[in-house]
């Protein structure tokens, strides 16, 4: 037997114990992300598989963002608060009328299109909309501090339709959660 084919073989085995390893450690991944819960199974598990009601704390971070709702969207180069964001907005006052102990920042956001001068003005007006809706329900405006992200964080990252319409939103952000 020639020292070629004993290296041979032994190079042959080496790479068969690495393929058998990265083939277990694939199959582990694989059984890992099937027993793995869908963000929807995620959601609704946060909110006690009610559909949103029911398992957050009355009067909690988690009972506002759950229950009430902290984001409205916005149309294209709009600040303009449709009817589907006054509901959410009308919920978010009757809420922070029943827990004053809250501060907001109300958080302007636009999508990556323009350029970062224009989306900072942008957030700015969609922030002050919510601003003064909220006031306009009956939140002090001294719990109120508008702010505006402009495209700087969006929650979507592509370059279609669907994603900008997620980034064109106002966030209701609560403020002395432990308080």
């Amino acid at each position: 037997m020639s020292a070629y084919s004993i290296q041979s073989g032994a190079t042959l085995r080496a790479f068969r114990t690495g393929f058998a390893r990265i083939i277990a450690v694939l199959g582990l991944v694989l059984l890992v992300a099937a027993c793995a819960k869908s963000p929807s199974e995620m959601d609704s598990s946060l909110a006690g598989g009610a559909g949103g009601a029911g398992a957050a704390t009355p009067g909690s971070a988690q009972d506002f963002v759950v229950n009430v709702g902290d984001r409205i969207f916005f149309e294209t180069d709009s600040s303009e608060v449709n009817f589907e964001a006054r509901a959410t907005l009308d919920r978010q006052a009757a809420w922070l009328g029943r827990y004053p102990r809250y501060t907001v920042n109300v958080e302007g956001h636009a999508d990556e299109r323009g350029t970062r001068e224009y989306n900072l003005a942008l957030g700015a007006r969609r922030a002050k909309s919510v601003n003064d809706y909220l006031i306009s329900r009956g939140v002090s405006p001294q719990r109120l501090r508008p702010v505006s992200f402009g495209k700087e964080r969006p929650v979507a990252l592509c370059n279609e339709a669907s994603c900008w319409a997620q980034n064109r939103r106002a966030v209701t952000v609560l403020n002395n959660a432990g308080s």
